[in-house]
């Protein structure tokens, strides 16, 4: 059972999302990491399970959506739109925007770690939440609460070249025009361990094509892969590529 005070410390959230549990415990154990669970006794559980299915809900959202609204876009460009979207730097920024990490039952040291400012972390949560409401309700419910969250991002990343993947758009290309494949380098790394920076350098043919940074190292490939082939003068998916 749930305290008093923390049924109310649960409150602001449920009003941030426009939905109040049937069953608090599912929205509790959305916010349960398993650092907390691991300090204490009992039959306490966190919220792994959770994250497994708000994961499949939030793919299950994004796509209809894309389907229904992109009908000129192929798969391949859906996709790309839904992992840009469905990521862990997107959805810890949704979980800032709702104060997530405020909710968050954490054991002491990911508490002293910064736990509740870790992007891993927050994105995490974020999908056991939405594994939560559809746990408590149906998809419907689930896509009413989550969908005009997710919105923004969705419409900004359709709108746009930032759903390309650029790395394989480069390997194609150096594949087709040059034969060879770009390698990718770490050249540097700045900021805290639960806030890392990195910088890649990429290179074709041994030569330095691009850098990007970015706060995983995946993202700063991409980074670096578009500038590269901004200096190979190749246009955006759809077009024909310029040699």
């Amino acid at each position: 059972m749930l305290s008093e005070e923390r049924k109310a410390s649960l409150e602001p959230l449920q009003k941030t999302l426009n939905y109040h549990f049937n069953n608090l415990l599912l929205l509790n154990k959305a916010l349960t990491h398993k650092s907390y669970v691991n300090e204490r006794s009992g039959t306490l559980k966190h919220n792994e399970r959770f994250e497994f299915l708000g994961d499949s809900v939030l793919d299950l959202i994004v796509s209809d959506f894309l389907v229904e609204r992109y009908d000129q876009y192929t798969e391949g460009a859906l996709s790309k739109i839904r992992a840009a979207v469905v990521n862990e730097s997107c959805l810890a920024q949704l979980s800032r925007n709702i104060d997530l990490g405020r909710y968050l039952l954490l054991g002491k040291g990911e508490e002293l770690s910064g736990g509740r400012k870790k992007n891993s972390l927050l994105a995490n949560t974020f999908e056991a939440l939405v594994g939560a409401v559809y746990r408590d309700s149906d998809l419907e419910t689930a896509n009413r609460v989550f969908f005009p969250i997710l919105k923004c991002d969705v419409e900004k990343y359709a709108q746009t070249c930032q759903f390309r993947d650029f790395k394989s758009d480069l390997q194609e290309y150096t594949q087709n025009k040059l034969v060879c494949v770009p390698s990718y380098k770490v050249v540097g790394e700045s900021g805290p361990d639960h806030d890392k920076r990195f910088e890649v350098a990429v290179f074709v043919q041994n030569e330095n094509k691009g850098q990007g940074k970015g706060k995983s190292k995946k993202e700063a490939e991409q980074a670096a892969a578009k500038m590269a082939l901004e200096r190979f003068n190749v246009r955006g998916q759809g077009e024909n590529h310029g040699s």
